[in-house]
């Protein structure tokens, strides 16, 4: 029995922005630095009835949840994503209720039982 040896065959894929982890990662650091710098006027601007330190925790929530990722087109491809969104917010193109369904998951669940929605006053 005679085992032949394949070469494995790489397609090379071309790059969206960066070229290395480097410049993925220093795009990255450029992207959020620009939202922080933002999120003041974004509160004044959207009148939102949360504090600046609490956009920057979930700002920072939500860049710590792609952390993970190693592959540079997907980086790069979230990083154009989170440019529009800055750009539709810092524009105000956006709604106020669109920009505030980045804090659903941070609102206190709807009561399921009873006594819960009693207590809380729903039917």
């Amino acid at each position: 029995m005679s085992f032949q040896i394949t070469r494995a065959c790489t397609k090379q894929v071309r790059p969206i922005l960066s070229t290395d982890h480097h410049e993925a990662r220093r795009r990255v650091l450029n992207l959020y630095k620009a939202w922080y710098r933002q999120l003041p006027y974004v509160v004044k601007q959207y009148d939102i009835p949360k504090s600046v330190e609490c956009l920057k925790k979930k700002l920072r929530q939500e860049f710590r949840k792609n952390d993970h990722l190693k592959d540079i087109r997907i980086i790069d491809m979230l990083v154009i994503k989170a440019q529009m969104e800055l750009n539709e917010t810092v524009n105000f193109w956006k709604q106020k209720d669109s920009f505030m369904s980045y804090f659903k998951d941070t609102v206190e669940p709807k009561p399921i039982d009873f006594l819960s929605k009693f207590f809380v006053g729903h039917n």
